[in-house]
C-alpha cells in the first residue's frame, strides 16, 4: 500500500500515551508514513526510558528543557536544537533533566516504538511497573532490557 499525504495539527493529534510515566504523542506511525515513525515525548525530572536496545534506528531532537542520553556507554546532558542519533542495535536509554523537558522521537524504517508505545500504555498502569508484564511487552516488541547495573538502574526502572 503507498502511503498517502496526510496533515497533523494539534487539534487532531490523538490523546497522549502514558509510556511509565512519560507522555508519548503519535505524530506519524510507520503505518501511515509506510517506513518511519514520529512522536513527541514530555517527561518530568527523573522520568526516561532504561537502558535497552531495538532493530531499528531512532533519533531524538530536544525541544525544551534537558534530557541525560546514555549511549553505547557514553553520558551526555542534551539541551533544546541538539539531534542524537541511535544506530539499530546499540543500547541506550534517557532520563529527563531538572525540570523535565521535552523531544521528538523519530524511528527508522520497520521500527515498533509506536506499536510498543500503544502496548505499554494499555497494559501497565501508572506507578511502578508489574516486571513480568512489562518484560513480556518489550519481548513482543521486540526490544532488549539491558543488564541492570545496581540501585540506580533499578529506580530509573520504577520511575
Amino acid at each position: 500500500m503507498k502511503a498517502q499525504m496526510f496533515v497533523v495539527t494539534p487539534d487532531d493529534r490523538a490523546p497522549a500515551l502514558n509510556v511509565l510515566g512519560t507522555d508519548v504523542t503519535v505524530l506519524a506511525s510507520n503505518a501511515a508514513t509506510g517506513s518511519y515513525e514520529i512522536t513527541l515525548q514530555r517527561g518530568g525530572e527523573g522520568l526516561g526510558a532504561p537502558p535497552h536496545s531495538h532493530d531499528w534506528d531512532e533519533s531524538f531532537y530536544v525541544l525544551q528543557g534537558g534530557v541525560e542520553f546514555t549511549c553505547a556507554g557514553q553520558t551526555r546532558v542534551c539541551g533544546p536544537g541538539t539531534l542524537v542519533h541511535v544506530p539499530a542495535g546499540t543500547v541506550h536509554g534517557f532520563r529527563y533533566a531538572a525540570g523535565g523537558g521535552e523531544m521528538l522521537e523519530f524511528t527508522g524504517q520497520g521500527g515498533l516504538a509506536t506499536q510498543l508505545f500503544s502496548d505499554l500504555d494499555s497494559n501497565i498502569p501508572p506507578g511502578p511497573p508489574d516486571f513480568p508484564t512489562l518484560l513480556a511487552v518489550l519481548e513482543k516488541n521486540a526490544v532488549q532490557l539491558a543488564a541492570c547495573d545496581g540501585p540506580a538502574h533499578r529506580k530509573e526502572i520504577a520511575a
